[in-house]
């Protein structure tokens, strides 16, 4: 069934419904096919605008696709701290272990966010102007810079360590996503070929495994 065209919006909630509907068909036709795959006139064909229409409202795919990475960082900064403040009172190994794993599972439960961490700092701030830039980095730091407080209040770290822990999860996650391929032929053709198999990637236990090593190192360091 043919989608009816938007007409013009001509009041700022009617862009924002607009805004809405682009970054929701943005995130379906990025959850099918990846990122990389999705077209701005597949994002126009998915809401029933014309792709001259649209850009009203989203100047480049790349503005969608930043906006939608701005909405991750918020979402995932809001999950992992919840994660952190509901942990129980272990300490030591098991506290370190503990907050490895929260922040790798927080990670790997957004698809979407790691295959956007890969794409953010590649293409996407390279295909928008310097204020949608500015906009998304105030807004992800911002994030980031409170996962590293509630680091903060889980471990011995300082905030420096935190932020670098920050970085590392969220650099590593995109990286391994892509390296995963997962749902991807890529992913098909490395699980059927034997000689094949080291290439495959795991990225919840490898992330866990390297934030582990991280943290235990830091945690070492402040308490000697």
């Amino acid at each position: 069934m043919t989608r009816p065209e938007f007409e013009r919006a001509r009041s700022t909630e009617a862009k924002r419904i607009r805004e809405a509907a682009i970054l929701e068909a943005a995130t379906r036709l990025a959850g099918e096919h990846g990122v990389r795959a999705v077209t701005l006139t597949a994002i126009a064909a998915a809401v029933g605008m014309h792709k001259s229409a649209m850009l009203r409202y989203f100047e480049t795919r790349e503005e969608i696709f930043l906006r939608l990475s701005g909405n991750g960082w918020v979402e995932w900064s809001q999950d992992v701290r919840g994660r952190l403040a509901d942990e129980g009172a272990a300490s030591g190994e098991a506290r370190i272990s503990a907050v490895a794993s929260t922040l790798a599972d927080s990670l790997v439960a957004r698809p979407l966010f790691c295959d956007l961490l890969a794409h953010t700092p590649l293409s996407l701030e390279r295909g928008v102007s310097f204020a949608a830039v500015r906009s998304f980095k105030v807004r992800a730091l911002a994030e980031a810079e409170s996962v590293g407080a509630a680091l903060c209040r889980s471990l011995p770290l300082t905030p420096w360590q935190a932020g670098n822990v920050v970085a590392t999860a969220t650099a590593m996650a995109g990286a391994l996503w892509q390296m995963a391929a997962s749902g991807t032929e890529l992913r098909r053709f490395y699980e059927d070929t034997p000689e094949l198999a080291h290439a495959l990637v795991d990225v919840g236990p490898r992330l866990t495994d390297i934030l582990t090593a991280l943290l235990h190192g830091y945690c070492a360091d402040t308490a000697a």
